[in-house]
Parts: structure tokens; sequence; C-alpha cells
């Protein structure tokens, strides 16, 4: 692709094509009373293509699927807080991150076993995180004694802990928010030290380095006009803003 070329065909074409995972609460969750997307993500997706002139197109996409649906061409950018991890990186181009998150565990209330970080790598307990995830990566890399278990549909690692068929899930800072939300039974585990720091950033296709500096720019815009702090507020992201 010409180096304008990403560029040069969302102008041609008046929109902007964003692949969005919408289960993704704060980021870019679909709320099931209006159908409308909600969230961080959501929000600067529309920003973002209000500063290009153009109209929103969302493209569902999912964490396994983002890399593919970006290569083919089927979404320009990868707007909902992707974890810019090296693997990653191999395959997909990243933008300045705009967030940073640990990893946290969601547990039950009456799970006694589990108490703080140390205790869930232990021999018995099984560990449930979404396929494809970095949290997925850091368990299989990181815990030696407990079972790993990877589930991919929406809503499928708080079954398994919720049924007792698993005693804990991984997951970043704006799922815990969201199970502490709307979850009574839900218990989150806090690392003393924070695991894993993970820059989130927005991806793209590799080879369009205009395009790139494009979305860089908008990355930059949001952090200086005050837009990114803002909107993470409402959502109660502010503690992963990054403002580097």
């Amino acid at each position: 692709m010409a180096a304008d070329g990403k560029l040069q065909k969302i102008a041609e074409q008046k929109q902007l094509r964003v692949c969005s995972w919408p289960d993704y609460y704060a980021i870019s969750f679909r709320n099931p009373r209006t159908g409308a997307l909600e969230g961080l993500d959501a929000e600067l997706a529309q920003a973002f293509a209000d500063d290009l002139g153009v109209r929103l197109a969302v493209v569902e996409s999912s964490f396994p699927r983002f890399i593919d649906d970006l290569l083919a061409d089927r979404c320009d950018i990868g707007m909902f807080a992707i974890g810019a991890t090296p693997a990653r990186a191999e395959r997909v181009a990243f933008s300045q991150p705009y967030l940073r998150s640990g990893i946290y565990a969601v547990t039950t209330q009456t799970n006694e076993g589990i108490r703080k970080w140390e205790d869930l790598d232990r021999a018995g307990n099984v560990v449930v995180v979404q396929k494809d995830t970095y949290m997925d990566g850091y368990a299989r890399s990181a815990m030696k004694a407990a079972r790993i278990v990877a589930v991919t549909r929406p809503q499928e690692r708080e079954e398994e802990v919720q049924s007792g068929r698993a005693d804990a899930f991984l997951t970043d800072y704006p799922y815990g928010q969201r199970m502490l939300a709307f979850h009574p039974w839900a218990r989150l585990i806090v690392p003393d030290v924070p695991v894993q720091p993970t820059p989130y950033a927005y991806a793209v296709a590799p080879g369009d380095a205009a395009w790139l500096e494009r979305v860089n720019a908008f990355v930059a815009a949001i952090k200086a006009d005050g837009r990114l702090e803002t909107i993470a507020a409402r959502y109660k992201l502010t503690p992963i803003v990054a403002r580097d």
C-alpha cells in the first residue's frame, strides 16, 4: 500500500472503519437497553472520525480476530484498548499508548482459598483467561501450579468462576471495574506490585507510515486538549490514563 494509501482511501470513501470489541466495559461496551456502544474508545472513535471529517463505521471484532481484520483491510484501525504486546507488534503497528493497565484477578466473595495474588498459582486452582489476550500469555508463562483455561465467549470467564468450575479469572482494570459494578458476588484481587503493566494503544496494519503518523497525531491531540482525561474520568478510568 502506498504511504498515503489509507488516508486517501478514508477521504475518498468519507468513512473511518473502526474495529471494536463490543463487550469491553468502559471501553467499547454495547448498552443492552439501547444497543449503542458506550465507553472511552466508543467516544474517541467518533472523535477521530470527526477530526478526519468523515463518518464512523464500526466493525465488530475481538482480540483473537482484530489482527486478521486489519491485515485483510476489513477496518482501518483497531480502537478498543488493545495491549501493545511484542507478539502483536510483530504483525501490526501500534500508536503511542493512551492507557496503561496491569493484570488483576476476580474471584468470589466466598472463596477463602484466594485472598491475595500469591494464592492464585496453587495446585488445584483453575484460573480462566480470555483467549489471545495478554493475560492468556502471562498466565501460561508465569503460573506453574494452577490449571489455565482459555475461553472465548463474552462473559464466559465470570460464568466459570461464579459456577464454581474455576477459582478466578484474570482481567485488566476496566473489566475489573465492570465486575465490581454489576456483580455483588465478585471480589477483585489487586496485586501488591503491578503485574505486567501493559500499554494500550491503537492498532493499524503495517507499512503505511502516513496513516500511523496521523493516528499518533490524534493520540497527541487528545492528551493535549483534555479530551482523553475528560472522557476517561467519565468512565472511571483516570488511574490508567497514560500521560507520557
